[in-house]
C-alpha cells in the first residue's frame, strides 16, 4: 500500500514538473527569450530575502544589486521569469525614456490593483483605483495638497523641531541617539498629525486619554504605521484573539485609529461654525462636502487619509534618517550645507516658508538622499496591450523589448537611480548634482506621470524645514562605540546603512550624536 502511494505521489509530482517546464518554456518564448533573471522564486516573492543561484532572485535583490543586474544582462530593461506558483515574466525597467512612456500612458500601462490590497483596510482610496474611479478620488483629494497646506507643513514642522531642540534637549550640548529612526519617526509622526489630521502633538505634553478610547491618537497612529505588516499576514479573525502582545496592541491601535478618524469626520460634519483649516483631513472633508456628484463615502474618506498617513509618515521619516546618516559620514558635505544655511540666515533667525526656495542646498541634500535610498524599490505596472518597449544596451545600441498583453512591469527605482547613463558616479553622495540641470525623468522616488504621489511637495517641505533647522543648530557625527573602534570608513558606512524594507526602505540601526553648535 505504501509503495503504491509513493508511486502515485511520484507520478503526480512528475506530471506537475513536466507541466511547469512546458509552461515556463511557453512564457520564455512569448518574450523571445529576452535576457534577464531565471529563478524558481522571482523578485516579487516574499519567501526568500537573499539571492540564491537558480533558486531565488531575492525579494531584496532590487536594492542589493541596484543597476548591476542590468549591466550583467547588457540592457536597461531585463526580464525576470519565475517558476513558483505559476511561470510568469516581469520586466524590470531602469530606462528613463521607457519609464516616461509607461508613467504618462496610464491607460496602456495601469496599476495591478490586486497588489495594493494592503492599502484598502480602512476603505478604497486614490492609490488603489484606476480609470473613472481614480478620477473621482483625485478630483476630491488633489486640492488638499495646496499652497496653504504646504505653508502649514513648514510652520508646524519648524515648531515641532524647535520644541525638540530648545525644550526636550535644553541644557544638553551632546545628544546621543542609539538609532536615528527613533528620532525621525516621531518627528514625522507629529508633523503628519497636525498638517495631515489637524491634531497638534507635543514632545512633552502629558494628556489624559479621551473618553471612549484606550489609546492616545499619536500612539494609535504610530503603532498602525509601524506594524501594518501584521494586518497583511494575519487574518482578521485570528488577529482579534491572537495571544501575542505586539499583535494584540496592533489590533487595538487599528480599531482606535478607525474610531478617531470617524469621530473627526462627524465632528467636522456637525460643527455649527466651520473653522478655516488647511490640514489634509479638513481640506478633504470640505472638498467632499461641496461635491454634489461622486462624493466619497466615509469609508473612502478614511481610506484616503490613511494612505496620506502611510505615504507622508514613513517616506519622510526614513529619508531623513538616511540624510542624517550620510551627513554624519560625509562631514565635508555637512559643512557645505551648514555654510549655505548661514549664508541665507546669517543672523541665525528661524527661516520662513517664503525662504524655502533660497535653501536650495537643503533641497539638494534631501533629493540626493531620495536618489540613493528610494523609499520604494519597485513600483508595479502591467501592459494592457501587446506592445514593444525600446531600450539600449550598455554601449547605447537600441534594443526592442517584446511586451505581450498582461506582462508585469516593474519600475526598478534603484536600477534607475544608480544608472550611470543618467547619473555620473552614481554610488557617490553628491548633493551638488541637483543644482542646475539634472535628469528629472531618471528621478522617480515619488513615481511619475499622472499617478505620481500627490504628497511630494508635502514631503519635500517637511524634509527641508527639518534639515535646515537641525543643521543650523547641530553638527551630526557618528556615535563612537568601543566595539567598532578599529573599523574602516567603508566598514562604518556599510554598518550604518544596513537596510531592510517593510512598506518602505529603512536603516536597521544607526547610532548618531547631535552636537550643539
Amino acid at each position: 500500500m505504501l509503495q503504491t502511494t509513493l508511486i502515485l505521489v511520484g507520478a503526480l509530482a512528475g506530471i506537475w514538473v513536466v507541466k511547469t517546464v512546458i509552461e515556463w518554456r511557453r512564457v520564455v518564448q512569448s518574450i523571445q527569450d529576452y535576457p534577464g533573471l531565471r529563478y524558481v522564486f522571482g523578485l516579487e516573492s516574499f519567501l526568500i530575502r537573499s539571492r540564491i543561484p537558480f533558486i531565488s532572485a531575492g525579494n531584496f535583490g532590487a536594492w542589493t544589486y541596484k543597476h548591476q543586474d542590468f549591466v550583467d544582462h547588457d540592457s536597461d530593461i531585463i526580464s525576470s521569469v519565475r517558476v513558483w506558483r505559476r511561470p510568469a515574466v516581469t520586466y524590470l525597467i531602469a530606462d528613463a525614456e521607457a519609464l516616461k512612456e509607461i508613467t504618462n500612458a496610464r491607460h496602456r500601462f495601469p496599476k495591478p490593483l490586486h497588489q495594493y490590497k494592503v492599502l484598502t483596510f480602512y476603505g478604497s482610496n486614490i492609490v488603489v483605483t484606476e480609470a473613472d474611479e481614480w478620477k473621482r478620488h483625485r478630483k476630491i483629494t488633489a486640492p488638499s495638497f495646496s499652497e496653504r497646506n504646504n505653508r502649514l507643513v513648514w510652520d508646524e514642522t519648524i515648531s515641532i523641531v524647535q520644541e525638540l531642540c530648545q525644550v526636550v534637549w535644553k541644557g544638553q550640548n551632546e545628544i546621543a541617539i542609539d538609532n536615528i529612526v527613533d528620532l525621525t519617526v516621531p518627528m514625522a509622526l507629529y508633523v503628519i498629525g497636525v498638517a495631515g489630521f489637524g491634531r497638534r502633538m507635543s514632545w512633552v505634553e502629558d494628556m489624559s486619554i479621551p473618553a471612549g478610547h484606550s489609546m492616545f491618537f499619536r500612539d494609535a497612529l504610530h503603532t498602525v504605521s509601524n506594524d501594518l505588516w501584521i494586518k497583511v499576514i494575519i487574518p482578521s479573525l485570528i488577529l482579534k484573539y491572537a495571544p501575542i502582545p505586539r499583535v494584540r496592541k496592533f489590533y487595538t491601535a487599528y480599531n482606535e485609529l478607525e474610531r478617531y478618524m470617524f469621530e473627526m469626520i462627524e465632528a467636522r460634519r456637525n460643527a455649527e461654525k466651520r473653522e478655516e483649516r488647511y490640514d489634509l483631513f479638513s481640506s478633504l472633508l470640505d472638498a467632499n462636502s461641496s461635491e454634489s456628484e461622486g462624493a466619497l463615502t466615509d469609508s473612502e474618506l478614511m481610506g484616503n487619509i490613511f494612505v496620506f498617513l502611510i505615504a507622508g509618515h514613513e517616506t519622510t521619516a526614513h529619508t531623513l534618517a538616511y540624510t542624517f546618516i550620510m551627513l554624519a559620514l560625509y562631514q565635508n558635505e555637512q559643512d557645505i550645507l551648514y555654510q549655505h544655511i548661514k549664508s541665507v540666515l546669517p543672523d541665525g533667525r528661524i527661516p520662513s516658508y517664503e525662504e524655502m526656495g533660497k535653501l536650495y542646498y537643503s533641497m539638494a541634500v534631501f533629493q540626493e538622499t531620495l536618489r540613493m535610498f528610494p523609499p520604494v524599490n519597485g513600483i508595479p505596472k502591467y501592459s494592457e496591450e501587446d506592445t514593444t518597449l525600446m531600450t539600449r544596451s550598455m554601449t547605447g545600441e537600441p534594443r526592442a523589448v517584446p511586451c505581450p498583453k498582461g506582462t508585469a512591469l516593474l519600475i526598478h527605482t534603484p536600477g534607475l537611480h544608480y544608472n550611470p547613463r543618467y547619473w555620473e558616479d552614481p554610488y557617490a553622495f553628491k548633493p551638488a548634482r541637483f543644482l542646475g540641470d539634472w535628469p528629472r525623468d531618471a528621478f522617480l522616488p515619488f513615481s511619475g506621470g499622472a499617478r505620481a504621489c500627490l504628497g511630494r511637495r508635502f514631503s519635500e517641505t517637511e524634509g527641508v524645514a527639518i534639515l535646515t533647522y537641525i543643521i543650523a543648530h547641530f553638527q551630526i557625527v557618528v556615535k563612537e562605540e568601543p566595539q567598532f573602534a578599529g573599523e574602516t570608513f567603508d566598514q562604518r558606512k556599510e554598518r550604518l546603512l544596513k537596510s531592510r524594507a517593510a512598506l518602505t526602505l529603512f536603516p536597521v540601526k544607526a547610532p548618531l550624536v547631535f552636537k550643539r553648535r
